[in-house]
């Protein structure tokens, strides 16, 4: 029978190795996503009336039909004609944007582009 020498060692490159590999997985796959959209929230009851402040409001119901004044849009057709019908507004007034409580995100969000991509 052989005899040794040494004391036996734990390897532990290969277990840092491993380490190493699962921390750089962990970091790729679950960053952290920060969105951050500038609104500018209503004044409290010290601000001026309504009726003083020029406003734009632009609706959206659950059926995705978007209403502008006396007009009615659909979700797909609304970027465009919207960039057409902005000349007509000013571009310094405040927009207002009413959707239902039942919408989607994404489809708020979408008008909410369609709206600053005009120059709002």
């Amino acid at each position: 029978m052989q005899a040794f020498d040494d004391d036996p060692e734990l390897n532990i490159t290969p277990l840092v190795d491993v380490m190493l590999v699962l921390m750089a997985i962990l970091m790729v796959t679950a960053p952290t996503v920060t969105f951050q959209e500038e609104l500018k929230l209503p004044d409290g009851s010290k601000s001026s009336k309504a009726s003083d402040l020029k406003t734009l409001t632009i609706r959206m119901d659950k059926n995705q039909k978007i209403y502008l004044n006396n007009d009615t849009y659909t979700l797909d057709t609304f970027a465009d004609d919207f960039v057409n019908q902005s000349s007509k507004f000013d571009k310094q007034s405040d927009v207002f944007i009413r959707a239902d409580e039942n919408l989607e995100y994404k489809n708020v969000m979408y008008l909410l582009k369609s709206v600053k991509a005009a120059g709002f």
